[in-house]
C-alpha cells in the first residue's frame, strides 16, 4: 500500500490552507487542532463544508506531527492530492522491460525551497518523466516550495524516496545511467546520453555529494561565457530539462 506521503502534499498555516480551498485545489482532508479558533479558522471550516472536504478536529500534538513544523502550522494542516506523485520504486516498477526513453532528474541536497519549487516548475513544464526528491537533505515540499513553483508542485511528477543514495542505487539497478551535472565535464550539448538517464543536480553550495558521485558514470557541464563561474541550480535544471526534451523530440523525428 502506498504511503500517504507518496499521495499527498502537506499545506499548513491558516491562510495557505484557506487559499488552497478557495483556489479549488484537490484537498483530500483538513486536520484542525482542537484549540484553533478565530475568523480565519471559521472561514476554513465554512469553505471545507462548502466543498465537501473532510475536516477532522485533532489534538495540537497531532497537527504538529503531521505538519512537522509546529512553529508555523497555526493549528491547521491540509492534505492536498498530488496525482502524479509516487514512490521511486513504484515508478521504476512501471517501467520494467520498457524500451522507450525515460529521463529524470535526481536532486542531491537541494536545501533552498525557492530553488526546489522552480526546479519542479521547469521540469514539469518541460515534460520530464520524473523528479526524484529525497526526503533527507532536501527542502520540505511545503508552502514555500509550492509558492515558488506557482502551484505546479501539486501536479509535478515527483518521485519520493528516503535518501538520495538509495535513489541512485535503485536507478542503477533499473539500468539508468546516472550523469552528474557539474563543472569540469563534457559539454552537455555535445554529450551522448542513453535512453534511460538520470541527471544528478547537487547542492547549491557543495555540489554533488561524494556518495552520489560514486554512482555517476560521467559528468556533463553547461558552457559558460564571460567569466561566469556557475549558474543557480534552478536555472541549470531548466536548461538541462529542456535539453532532454530537445533530444527526445529529435529522436522521434528521426525514428
Amino acid at each position: 500500500m502506498a504511503s500517504p506521503r507518496h499521495r499527498y502534499l502537506t499545506v499548513y498555516g491558516r491562510k495557505p490552507v484557506l487559499e488552497a480551498l478557495e483556489a479549488g485545489l484537490p484537498v483530500a482532508r483538513i486536520h484542525l487542532a482542537d484549540g484553533a479558533r478565530g475568523d480565519v479558522v471559521a472561514d476554513i471550516v465554512e469553505a471545507a463544508k462548502r466543498r465537501g472536504v473532510q475536516l477532522q478536529r485533532v489534538s495540537d500534538r497531532r497537527v504538529s506531527a503531521i505538519s512537522g513544523n509546529s512553529k508555523q502550522d497555526q493549528g491547521v494542516v491540509a492534505d492536498v492530492t498530488a496525482p502524479q506523485m509516487q514512490s521511486l520504486m513504484a515508478f521504476l516498477e512501471q517501467r520494467t522491460g520498457r524500451h522507450h526513453a525515460t529521463a529524470v532528474l535526481l536532486l542531491d541536497g537541494i536545501h533552498n525551497p525557492a530553488n526546489l519549487g522552480m526546479i519542479l516548475r521547469s521540469a514539469t513544464a518541460a515534460g520530464l518523466d520524473g523528479i526524484v526528491v529525497p526526503d533527507a537533505g532536501t527542502a520540505e515540499i511545503g508552502p514555500l516550495v509550492v509558492k515558488a513553483s506557482a502551484g505546479v508542485a501539486f501536479r509535478a511528477p515527483i518521485l519520493r524516496i528516503d535518501r538520495a543514495e538509495y535513489a541512485a542505487a535503485q536507478l542503477s539497478d533499473a539500468r539508468f545511467e546516472l550523469v552528474a551535472v557539474d563543472s569540469g565535464g563534457e559539454a552537455l550539448f555535445d554529450a551522448r546520453l542513453g535512453d534511460r538517464v538520470a541527471l544528478v543536480l547537487g547542492n547549491e553550495t557543495a555540489g554533488i555529494s561524494p556518495e552520489l558521485a560514486g554512482y555517476c558514470a560521467r559528468t556533463v557541464s553547461l558552457p559558460l561565457a564571460n567569466d561566469v563561474e556557475s549558474l543557480n541550480v534552478a536555472a541549470a535544471a531548466s536548461i538541462v530539462s529542456y535539453d532532454l526534451v530537445r533530444r527526445r523530440l529529435a529522436a522521434e523525428r528521426t525514428g
